[in-house]
């Protein structure tokens, strides 16, 4: 990497980092740029030559954290006993993760209102395309009910989506958090070739 490379890599860490905390304190509309980049010792040029905008940089950070947030989920599907299981755990991981004030802020309130419909970005479209290569084994082994893997897979991410959104605008998050996963793993439940015992 040049010089010059290293030096831009280094400034748009700096401003995902200061706008992170920004967004999540402030919000979008409040954060101002000009306090940012002051807070940085960098330009609002050295911003819009990396970001193009302040949406731009708002969709670095939001691309950022849910990252980091599919990344959690994962980590907590591979400590599942099984693939059935660490579906619905990676599940419930992204809706508990809507407790977190930041992600609250940033991915769930300001994000869609900022960028649009959250099923589109790039992140989600990623978590998509794992969520469905999980569908389409438990599909081939029999424990799921044979069906559309993709119909299956934007279902269920919808799902744990709107259940987040849901938490993030309720104003009572530690009230809502149980009943939303309580609910998302009985419809989940409902795809299973074979019902779970109560």
């Amino acid at each position: 990497m040049t010089k010059r490379a290293e030096s831009m890599a280094e400034n748009r860490a700096k401003l995902v980092a200061a706008a992170r905390k920004a967004f999540a304190k402030k919000g979008y509309a409040a954060a101002s740029m000009d306090e940012l980049t002051a807070e940085v010792g960098l330009t609002r040029g050295a911003l819009y030559h990396s970001f193009g905008s302040k949406r731009g940089l708002f969709a670095a950070v939001v691309e950022q954290i849910d990252t980091e947030m599919a990344q959690r989920a994962n980590e907590m599907a591979k400590t599942a006993d099984d693939l059935w299981q660490g579906l619905l755990a990676e599940g419930v991981a992204y809706i508990r993760m809507a407790q977190a004030p930041e992600v609250q802020r940033i991915v769930l309130l300001d994000g869609p209102a900022v960028l649009g419909d959250p099923s589109q970005w790039p992140s989600q479209s990623s978590c998509l395309e794992v969520t469905e290569q999980r569908i389409k084994q438990l599909v081939s082994k029999g424990i799921l009910k044979p069906m559309d893997t993709e119909a299956a897979a934007r279902l269920l991410s919808g799902a744990a989506l709107n259940a987040a959104l849901w938490i993030a605008a309720s104003g009572a998050p530690e009230d809502v958090t149980p009943k939303a996963v309580e609910t998302f793993l009985l419809m989940a439940s409902g795809l299973l070739e074979e019902p779970v015992d109560g």
